[in-house]
């Protein structure tokens, strides 16, 4: 079961889907010269790919194959990362408004 937002975003961005990184993979392999695209792609990757555990694992949970704690885990991740997404998407839209307002 996917979601279709996520996946005509994938589509429009061409964006390809992989596991959510830890963050100690993450330090170590990020290059120090990383473009402020490749950074919101990244972002955006494992901001997908953390709702899609969170949507695997509610799944296994009804189905009772995995424990109830790893769901709440898995489901309250997916969470925060849909308020943390809807916080940028909020900060984005207001600095965008800020700026359509300057006078030129």
């Amino acid at each position: 079961m996917a979601i279709e937002g996520i996946a005509a975003l994938r589509a429009a961005t061409g964006i390809e889907m992989s596991e959510p990184r830890s963050t100690a993979s993450a330090a170590s392999s990020a290059a120090p010269a990383q473009s402020f695209t490749q950074a919101l792609g990244q972002a955006v990757s494992d901001a997908i790919g953390s709702v899609q555990n969170g949507e695997a694992a509610a799944i296994q949970g009804l189905q009772g194959t995995m424990a109830p704690f790893k769901v709440v885990e898995a489901v309250m991740g997916a969470q925060r990362t849909l308020q943390q997404t809807l916080a940028m998407r909020d900060k984005l839209v207001s600095a965008y408004q800020e700026v359509s307002r300057m006078q030129i």
